[in-house]
């Protein structure tokens, strides 16, 4: 990893720490991953060889820089969905400086609605760190944009397995996945959809 972008992440981690103890309402924080969650989901990228990555709930784009830095040599692309656009817009910054702007698609726009406009089989990985309630509603069409081999990561596991207690019970309830919760950053839950 250049310097040049491991200077910009630990910008953005402190950032992040700082924004969000000074800010009240949820919708200003930041809520960014761990830092040892970006390496982890470097690792399960680069193992798999993902090169069509989505990510719901960009933030200010932390997560994505990770995500991105995961596909460049992999040839791949991360297409990122973030409701909020001030956050958006932060995010847009962060990329510019990262020089990663061509390996990222930002959509500004609700994630059940982009999901239900992609087509069947277009992500060979998915990184979920948003509303948790709306999980459940978005399972159908997650199980139908990601390939046979994917795998599905939603941060949180371990600090809101209440909230994501719905979505889990649905996953189960669904053939041909399997689960493991995974104790990095805040609980990864990673879902593999089976060949």
């Amino acid at each position: 990893m250049e310097n040049k972008l491991i200077d910009l992440l630990k910008e953005l981690e402190q950032f992040s720490v700082e924004n969000d103890a000074r800010v009240k309402n949820r919708a200003e924080k930041m809520l960014n991953i761990t830092p040892d969650t970006g390496p982890f989901l470097v690792l399960l990228i680069r193992a798999l060889n993902a090169k069509r990555v989505l990510e719901i709930g960009t933030s200010n784009g932390y997560s994505t820089l990770w995500l991105a830095h995961a596909v460049r040599p992999l040839g791949g692309v991360v297409t990122t969905v973030e409701i909020s656009p001030l956050k958006a817009d932060l995010a847009r910054r962060n990329f510019a400086r990262a020089q990663f702007n061509s390996l990222i698609n930002l959509e500004v726009m609700d994630a059940l609605d982009f999901l239900g406009k992609q087509p069947d089989e277009v992500f060979d990985f998915v990184f979920l760190d948003s509303y948790r309630v709306e999980y459940p509603v978005w399972w159908r069409d997650l199980q139908r944009v990601i390939t046979p081999g994917a795998l599905l990561v939603c941060d949180n596991a371990l600090t809101h397995a209440h909230e994501m207690k719905d979505f889990l019970a649905a996953v189960h309830q669904t053939s041909g996945y399997i689960t493991s919760t995974v104790a990095v950053g805040h609980g990864q839950l990673v879902i593999l959809k089976q060949r």
